[in-house]
């Protein structure tokens, strides 16, 4: 391995109605989130197709350079991306919305995409991915949208968060709901030894009856964004795993994990 974010790296997942019993495994094109000088991803850029050969799954090729960070679906044809991320030309230089979109179409299924303008300050220092999503915002289900909420005015995702949330406000999803939105505040530790931090619990992965939630050594504040989750993930079981080591290496639970969906007979 020369990267550990299989989130990013790996598959990403689909099923399709019309093909029951199929496991499919999109392979995005990987460089390293943009080709920065210190990125290695010759390994990586492989494990989409290597875990596809593991567990069975049919392969959908992709030439779109993305990472399964980088979205967030309803399952229902909507599409969370950041003009930052998908039109990032360190990515995919002659790429624009309707290209991506297309593809976004064609391989996910996709058939609303919802463009975050940026994300997160953190994400754009040199090891960041340029403003993935899945630190931002999510959907847990369909209509309800989760979002990251910085609420100290002395940290500059503040504003961003405030920004992006009347920019959600007026958004619809696939089938032309508006999101009802759901704060998910962050912990009050500002700072770390290199700057404000990103810290965000909105970068969870589910289990089967379960939520792993990371944690920031908070107790208060850890424990108030479990009741949260669960409130959005109804009859799912909230733990909280400290997550400060990984975000010190630039990321989460959500981006060091990714699931496999039940295929149905």
């Amino acid at each position: 391995m020369d990267e550990f974010w299989l989130r990013d790296h790996g598959p990403t997942f689909v099923l399709d109605d019309e093909r029951p019993g199929v496991l499919g495994a999109v392979d995005w094109i990987f460089n390293g989130w943009g080709a920065p000088d210190w990125a290695s991803w010759d390994k990586a850029a492989q494990h989409a197709r290597l875990v596809a050969g593991l567990v069975g799954a049919e392969v959908v090729s992709s030439l779109l350079v993305n990472e399964g960070g980088g979205i967030h679906v309803d399952g229902e044809g909507t599409v969370l991306v950041t003009e930052t991320v998908q039109l990032d030309p360190r990515r995919n230089r002659f790429a624009d919305r309707a290209r991506v979109e297309a593809e976004l179409a064609r391989t996910i299924g996709a058939t609303t995409a919802v463009w975050l303008p940026r994300g997160l300050t953190r994400d754009y220092d040199d090891f960041g991915t340029n403003g993935h999503v899945d630190i931002v915002a999510t959907i847990p289900s369909p209509g309800i949208l989760l979002l990251h909420h910085q609420p100290n005015p002395e940290h500059p995702d503040h504003e961003v968060t405030r920004e992006l949330r009347a920019m959600l406000a007026d958004q619809t999803d696939a089938a032309g709901r508006a999101f009802d939105i759901v704060d998910l505040p962050a912990p009050d530790t500002l700072r770390d030894h290199e700057g404000f931090v990103d810290y965000s619990y909105v970068n969870h992965t589910l289990v089967n009856g379960g939520i792993i939630a990371c944690g920031f050594g908070e107790e208060r504040a850890d424990a108030r964004a479990r009741e949260i989750l669960e409130s959005v993930y109804p009859g799912r079981r909230a733990v909280t795993v400290d997550a400060r080591q990984i975000f010190a290496g630039g990321g989460g639970i959500h981006c060091i994990t990714q699931q496999q969906p039940r295929v149905p007979a």
